[in-house]
């Protein structure tokens, strides 16, 4: 029952990027990536580099096509608004060098999957220098708290991609919609 919960949710995560003719636009997730403590998996196209790290919280890095998926697990049931705010908080440099205005898209859209709670958000972040070549950078989090566990998706894509390419929404959005527990 879980897994067809998560496929619906899977669904209503792509519906935003997704007009169509997903598989003639992104190519498809064939590399399984999990994470340290194995309590849940992404999947990606080939090629894409995943790293690992154990601690509190517990890390996991995607990258590949320009585009980074960060994924910050904690083994314990968190205050779902509170850790969504602290997540959009990770950016992908300090804070003296980040703007401190950001240009939001949608904030804290709220969902159910299966027996877990999510929020959603994305916006914009200005950088002062580049940050792997680029400056402003989509960030799009997605927090999700239940069964004893806490779990945030954070992708982040260059602006000038996020908007010009429509392969590299669908993408992102698909290895972020690939999480399973």
């Amino acid at each position: 029952m879980e897994r067809l919960v998560l496929a619906s949710f899977a669904c209503v995560l792509l519906w935003p990027a997704s007009t169509g003719g997903r598989e003639k636009d992104a190519p498809p997730l064939t590399s399984e990536h999990r994470n340290a403590s194995s309590t849940f998996t992404l999947s990606s196209p080939g090629g894409w580099t995943s790293e690992s790290r154990r601690g509190v919280p517990e890390v996991t890095e995607l990258r590949g096509d320009g585009l980074l998926v960060r994924a910050v697990r904690r083994d314990a049931e968190l205050g779902l608004d509170s850790l969504h705010v602290e997540c959009m908080l990770m950016r992908l440099a300090p804070p003296m060098v980040t703007s401190p205005q950001v240009e939001y898209e949608y904030d804290f859209v709220g969902s159910v999957v299966g027996e877990r709670r999510s929020l959603d958000s994305a916006f914009v972040v200005h950088y002062d220098g580049p940050v792997d070549g680029h400056r402003d950078w989509r960030q799009r989090n997605l927090t999700i708290v239940g069964r004893g566990e806490s779990l945030c998706l954070i992708g982040y894509a260059p602006i000038k991609v996020w908007k010009q390419s429509k392969r590299a929404r669908i993408l992102l959005t698909s290895v972020m919609a690939s999480v399973r527990f």
